[in-house]
């Protein structure tokens, strides 16, 4: 029987990186008082756990000013969606196994 907990992405174990990615997901760009907003989490809570996931790639930022105010969103990457792809995948994987 294949061991699908080691197919998991240790990146996605937290559910603030798991809820990030999945909004990611079926949005082409979130910034981040949306983020903030929908996953109701702190500024340093969204700040660190975003830092991590661009760190491994998954996530790319972009800021830039509207009007006079800064604004900073978020986009998963292809490698991201591929990697939160594959965690889903074995999620369920894992969630249908039979004993």
């Amino acid at each position: 029987m294949k061991n699908f907990i080691d197919t998991l992405n240790k990146a996605f174990e937290s559910r603030i990186r798991l809820g990030i990615m999945s909004i990611l997901m079926v949005n082409d760009q979130v910034d981040f008082t949306m983020l903030k907003e929908l996953l109701q989490i702190t500024d340093g809570n969204i700040a660190s756990h975003i830092s991590g996931l661009e760190k491994l790639g998954y996530v790319s930022v972009t800021k830039q000013f509207v009007g006079k105010k800064p604004n900073t969103s978020y986009a998963a990457t292809i490698a991201g969606k591929e990697a939160f792809t594959k965690h889903i995948q074995a999620l369920e994987q894992l969630i249908q196994t039979k004993k």
